[in-house]
């Protein structure tokens, strides 16, 4: 079994005050033990505008936020998994989530395939596909100390298809960094991560931003790691300081589970996903 961290914040617009939160976090998760931390979507800001947006993504602060953290993932010798923007075109941004491995590198970058477009009556309207180009893979899953992870990104988690998909190429343990608004979050969040570990009979990784962004936005918070028998093994709250919470990842229940209750698909009579 191989601890891993997983990590909750709130971000804000200055990018360096959200770095600082994330070293807090490496800090934390190096001092628990963790080879792994996981942490929130757009870690690195979380703008008012999409103006203010455009402006940080293509600032030196953007780019000074992840060398800083393939430093420390190298110093602390730790895999950090982290969602942050770049820049897509002239007119459109990434929602991207990347793996920095514990020499430094990034060795994985999936950009967000399912975009969040709601208006929810007396909360929240956001329209993601008016800022951010959509991702057109899915990436497969890879090694690392804690199994074979397959990436996803916040509104995925509403589409079975990609963890059925990542699952089908035996990964082991699927990620959601979130920034999920409250209300959804309050209805939905823990279900929903639930079921993607039950029908994937994987291990379920949920770092999320929690708290006020700025006076038009506020996220859920939650975090949490679900095992692959759709348990919630840990579960942090709404709080907005930065805070991690561990779970070792034990694969061995994996196999155990998939051995013991085998889900054979019926493809001759609906498609393969």
């Amino acid at each position: 079994m191989v601890l891993a961290a997983v990590g909750q914040l709130c971000a804000t617009a200055s990018i360096a005050s959200n770095l600082a939160q994330c070293q807090t976090l490496i800090r934390k998760a190096a001092a628990a033990g963790a080879k792994v931390l996981f942490l929130p979507e757009a870690s690195d800001y979380i703008a008012s505008s999409a103006e203010e947006s455009f402006a940080l993504a293509q600032s030196p602060e953007c780019g000074n936020f992840i060398s800083v953290l393939q430093q420390e993932a190298k110093g602390e010798s730790m895999h950090i998994n982290v969602g942050i923007h770049e820049m897509a075109s002239q007119h459109r941004l990434k929602n991207s989530l990347v793996w920095i491995d514990d020499k430094g590198t990034i060795t994985q970058n999936y950009q967000k395939v399912h975009l969040f477009d709601v208006e929810i009556k007396d909360g929240p309207k956001l329209q993601e596909s008016k800022n951010v180009e959509p991702g057109q893979i899915i990436l497969p899953p890879f090694d690392t100390p804690v199994g074979r992870v397959g990436l996803a990104i916040c509104f995925d988690l509403r589409f079975p298809e990609i963890s059925l998909a990542l699952r089908r190429q035996n990964a082991e343990v699927i990620t959601y960094p979130s920034a999920f608004t409250v209300p959804t979050g309050r209805a939905h969040w823990e279900s929903l991560l639930r079921a993607r570990a039950i029908e994937t009979q994987s291990y379920v990784i949920a770092a999320a931003q929690g708290g006020p962004h700025n006076e038009k936005r506020r996220s859920y918070g939650h975090s949490m790691i679900v095992n692959p028998w759709g348990e919630v093994v840990v579960e942090l709250g709404d709080e907005s300081e930065p805070q991690i919470v561990t779970a070792d990842i034990d694969l061995d229940l994996v196999a155990k589970i998939r051995r013991e209750m085998p889900l054979l698909r019926r493809t001759d009579i609906y498609p393969v996903v």
